[in-house]
């Protein structure tokens, strides 16, 4: 009764865990051996037959017939005399088999067959866990908000396994409350301890590539392909794209009929502005393809340095370095140069042009900088564009801007 008692007990583990019921068979067998390793010294004499399905198990003992006085391991080895209180006929050499009961390894031993039995299925849980998100790595996946800390958002799948998206790992606009379903990337696992830990990321480029995949069919099907993607998360991306089959336009099929296709991916990465770029092995080309929206007049292309020399009208150069200088340093990841901007423009404007630095007088220091960021340094830098485009790529209010129009202009009219 003992043996079917326990073993009913450990039969709820199969329940519990869900585990086949070979994997449990293999794991008692363990259990048990180890077990009798620590009563006996050896288990090699000993055979275990279990049934978790129907809840019993049986341990026998074999052990080899010796004549009196001459048992010398009484593991393996059973006096003549004491072999045939079991069975009258037994001669020395013959084999005893006999059953062995829980009850006999004592309780503690049994107390601690049940703990290293709970340790072992752990064991066997995280094992699996690690090597089943180890095989997501690079996978889209979904799992909903648990709790939210200062440096992580804690989730839940539907499993109930447990991924971490640490802060650095969020788009800065990213805001989630408990219960909340949140979309990344499986980026890492790692084992800490014996317990993996599931890392997601929303950050990282490998996350735009996949939802590349998912929601445009041709870039599912491999019509199009996604040649690289460089990020700065939450403000702005560059995709190249290309396709084997001439009939296909990769960047009107990637973007859809009024941005209809692209729209879900910029919503998901909390507005995060996306640049579609048709790639090209022609690397003039594709750098004039990356400054994007910005028009190049021409590229001078040093391949030893790996830099590149870009010409653009006056009115363009703001375009192409972008806000905060996002566009020419995406530009740069996405093409492998470095991008170097020289304007272009007309001789007797420029000899007439003012540095911005000179009005520091009338211009804070911080208007100054702002409009720096976005390659704006001189007054007719400023002048040559329009009010609604400066407002919308710089930080500045339009009444900020208007009132440094002002200032400029009165310094050409005077």
């Amino acid at each position: 009764m003992e043996n079917i008692a326990l073993i009913e007990s450990f039969s709820e583990f199969k329940d519990d865990k869900l585990i086949d019921r070979v994997t449990l068979m293999a794991i008692l067998e363990d259990v048990f051996r180890n077990a009798l390793k620590k009563k006996y010294g050896s288990d090699d004499n000993f055979d275990i037959i279990i049934n978790p399905d129907k809840g019993d198990m049986e341990i026998w003992r074999n052990r080899v017939v010796v004549a009196d006085g001459e048992v010398e391991d009484q593991n393996s080895e059973i006096s003549l005399s004491e072999a045939r209180k079991i069975e009258p006929d037994f001669e020395v050499g013959e084999e005893v088999s006999e059953e062995v009961k829980l009850i006999q390894l004592g309780r503690r031993a049994i107390l601690a067959l049940r703990q290293n039995l709970i340790s072992k299925i752990h064991e066997h849980d995280n094992t699996n866990l690690y090597k089943q998100f180890k095989d997501l790595i690079g996978d889209i996946y979904t799992a909903e908000v648990h709790h939210v800390r200062p440096k992580a958002v804690i989730l839940v799948d539907d499993e109930g396994n447990e991924i971490v998206l640490p802060k650095e790992k969020q788009i800065p606009s990213d805001f989630f409350r408990k219960g909340d379903n949140v979309r990344g990337i499986i980026e890492n696992v790692e084992l800490k301890g014996n317990k993996p830990q599931i890392i997601m990321s929303r950050t990282s480029e490998k996350f735009l590539e996949k939802l590349f995949e998912q929601e445009i069919p041709e870039v599912f099907d491999g019509l199009i392909t996604v040649k690289k993607v460089v990020r700065i998360p939450g403000e702005k991306a560059k995709v190249a794209v290309d396709s084997y089959d001439d009939r296909i336009d990769p960047v009107g099929a990637c973007v859809g009929m009024k941005g209809s296709r692209i729209h879900g991916i910029v919503r998901e990465l909390g507005n995060e502005n996306i640049d579609v770029i048709n790639y090209t092995s022609n690397t003039q080309l594709f750098i004039t393809r990356a400054l994007s929206p910005a028009k190049v007049s021409s590229v001078k292309i040093d391949e030893e340095k790996k830099s590149a020399e870009v010409f653009l009208k006056l009115e363009e150069v703001s375009k192409a370095i972008g806000r905060g200088g996002h566009n020419i340093k995406l530009a740069g990841l996405l093409t492998g140069y470095e991008l170097d901007v020289i304007r272009e423009g007309n001789t007797l404007e420029e000899e007439d042009d003012v540095e911005l630095t000179e009005f520091s007088d009338e211009i804070e220091g911080w208007v100054i900088e702002e409009f720096a960021k976005i390659g704006l340094d001189t007054a007719r830098s400023i002048l040559n564009q329009d009010v609604a485009d400066l407002v919308r790529r710089t930080d500045l209010e339009e009444e900020t801007v208007l009132e440094v129009i002002r200032i400029l202009k009165e310094e050409f009219e005077d």
